[in-house]
């Protein structure tokens, strides 16, 4: 057993299954190197507080519709050492030909989707779905069942269960908010019966003069906690995430830029965060849909209005030192660390055999642990 083992194995106070499962999560974080792709500012709806939209990003920049432009492109990436892809829009899957391309150059593709067109199944075997979901219940169509024209529909997030009904690809990604706090449960049920799994994310009210705030913040957290509670294995978030998105807050410090791991590293905006001290993504550049345009970062770029679950994943996964005053601390990492995983389906191929409730589970997106950050 090599140093860094026996030291982690005295943090853990003997106990080797967890340093078993530590030593999974870091052969999983050399192997996996990470970008975000916009790959078309075209979208079949108009949800409320979208920050793709209600910050004009599908004006920004040209989408490049040429596969072949694509394809030189994804090969300049992989060369750059990034074999993992986070392809977002507007709506990816309308465009299942560029979606395709991906598989075919990187070795790990997750697709974020709305979930009113089903992402194909046969040649996507591989590929991890994330599912949004605004607010749970009916709360759901009235934030997201809105087309280009502003004309509403019924019945979003039942075709996105219906698409995606006993897809192992599939994980849906529950924005949770005080207005949706009686639809919490109803919601992570569907879900469960559907076959699925759920992980949360906290609804930022981009359209609101102040997108973070909640009146009834400790309630929605309760509630939030105690679903997970109910639903242990439908709901992957584990409770230390659950109320870092909800607060914004860790034992040790509060979400913001200077922290945030998920900034393009590209981008001459951010050297003086990537030079602060505090870990970043290596590598990780957010691209916009002209393959030309690093955005500053994972989403907006409005940073004191961000809360973003990948993002606050990303801190938490890069901050290990922050979890090793004691073995219940350092324990606790290691579970974020395999829920956060087990967000994605493709995952699972660094799990063959092994038994899932021990291990990650599933899928990736946007976290990466570095070597330097987990040893």
């Amino acid at each position: 057993m090599r140093k860094s083992d026996l030291a982690l194995l005295k943090l853990l106070d003997g106990d080797t299954d967890y340093l078993r499962r530590y030593s999974r999560l870091r052969d999983i974080s050399k192997s996996v190197r990470v970008s975000e792709y916009l790959i078309t500012n075209a979208c079949n709806i108009r949800c409320k507080g979208c920050w793709f939209f209600e910050y004009d990003f599908d004006k920004q920049s040209k989408e490049v519709t040429s596969l072949e432009k694509l394809e030189a492109f994804l090969l300049k990436e992989r060369q750059r050492g990034i074999n993992t892809a986070l392809v977002i829009g507007g709506e990816p899957t309308l465009f299942p030909k560029r979606v395709k391309l991906f598989t075919e150059i990187m070795d790990n593709v997750t697709v974020s989707t709305n979930g009113l067109s089903k992402m194909p199944f046969k040649g996507f075997e591989d590929v991890a779905v994330l599912i949004s979901l605004f607010g749970g219940g009916k709360l759901d169509d009235e934030l997201r069942a809105i087309k280009p024209n502003k004309s509403t529909f019924k019945g979003l997030f039942d075709k996105a269960l219906q698409n995606y009904k006993n897809d192992h690809r599939a994980c849906f990604i529950f924005a949770i908010t005080e207005d949706g706090i009686d639809y919490i449960e109803e919601t992570v049920e569907k879900i469960q019966k559907n076959g699925n799994r759920v992980s949360f994310n906290f609804y930022s009210k981009y359209d609101a003069k102040e997108p973070l705030y909640q009146k009834n913040r400790d309630a929605l957290l309760e509630e939030a906690l105690r679903v997970k509670s109910l639903y242990p294995d439908t709901v992957l978030s584990h409770p230390y995430y659950i109320r870092s998105i909800v607060t914004g807050k860790t034992h040790w410090d509060q979400f913001s830029y200077d922290v945030c791991p998920s900034v393009s590293v590209d981008h001459p905006d951010n050297q003086a965060r990537v030079n602060n001290g505090n870990p970043v993504l290596p590598g990780f550049n957010a691209w916009a849909a002209d393959l030309e345009t690093i955005n500053l970062c994972c989403t907006s770029g409005h940073c004191d209005n961000c809360q973003d679950s990948q993002a606050v994943f990303s801190w938490l996964l890069m901050s290990m030192a922050k979890f090793r005053s004691s073995p219940e601390e350092l324990k606790t990492w290691i579970e974020i660390a395999e829920s956060y995983w087990a967000q994605f389906s493709w995952i699972s191929r660094f799990d063959q055999g092994v038994d899932m409730s021990h291990s990650l589970a599933k899928s990736a997106q946007k976290t990466l642990i570095t070597s330097d950050a987990v040893c």
